[in-house]
């Protein structure tokens, strides 16, 4: 199978979910999330539908147009589940109807399913909670939270409020992985392009997101911390701003 072009507008995007490890009512915003990143072409979910647990999903299938797998649970402590959205996952990546995944779940068992894909030189997406196996997280491209993907009411149930959950200290691991993607970005002059270090910082972690900090853009991430960042925004005609960072003296070292 030739390997497609894995830019955003030409990425054709397989959704598989877990309906063992997934919530309905973030299915909107889910898909939101994933549309960022490509056209979602397949959607498909697993469970055993004899389940009244499943039930919860039916109102969803019918308006996102997702087709539900049965899978019966044949024996107690096994998870069925699993291997059926694998087989069918490794039957779309043969048939090469699509060039890009998503997998939507917590389960670490997904890892090397997720690997086989990159393999390919696919994109791998994944979708999960903060307590994902960070082995799975890795295996991905992209992997986002699902407590980022919480509208702003239902964020503040767990996390408290918006202003609560922003950061004035930074924390040692996020400095830290920003200044790796800064010195991997930055230019003869000093200064990298944010969105280079955007990109680099997902390279670094597949699970970075400025949300996770309580800021909705990385721009925002690091204009708060302006006593360890120094900022040259450009403006561009009929186009978004640049932003360039340069690490402070006393942060550079």
């Amino acid at each position: 199978m030739s390997v497609l072009s894995t830019n955003t507008e030409n990425r054709r995007i397989a959704m598989l979910i877990d309906g063992d490890n997934a919530q309905p009512s973030l299915f909107k915003n889910m898909i939101t999330e994933v549309n960022k990143y490509g056209i979602v072409t397949i959607r498909h979910i697993f469970g055993d539908w004899t389940e009244s647990r499943m039930k919860s999903w039916k109102e969803t299938l019918n308006t996102y147009a997702i087709q539900p797998i049965q899978q019966f649970s044949y024996t107690t402590g096994k998870n069925a589940t699993d291997s059926a959205l694998i087989i069918d996952a490794m039957d779309i990546l043969y048939e090469g109807t699509v060039n890009s995944f998503c997998i939507v779940s917590s389960d670490s068992d997904y890892t090397r399913l997720a690997t086989r894909i990159r393999e390919k030189g696919l994109f791998v997406m994944g979708i999960g909670k903060k307590t994902t196996p960070r082995a799975f997280v890795n295996a991905c491209e992209v992997f986002v939270y699902t407590e980022n993907l919480l509208d702003e009411k239902d964020k503040e149930k767990v996390i408290g409020s918006l202003n609560k959950s922003k950061i004035d200290n930074i924390p040692d691991n996020l400095l830290s992985l920003l200044k790796n993607a800064f010195d991997t970005t930055v230019q003869d002059d000093g200064w990298a392009f944010l969105g280079m270090m955007g990109n680099r910082l997902r390279q670094l972690d597949p699970s970075f997101d400025s949300r996770t900090y309580g800021y909705k853009q990385l721009s925002q991430l690091i204009k708060a911390h302006a006593d360890k960042f120094e900022i040259n925004e450009k403006k561009s005609r009929g186009g978004p701003s640049l932003i360039y960072v340069k690490l402070r003296d006393n942060i550079a070292q």
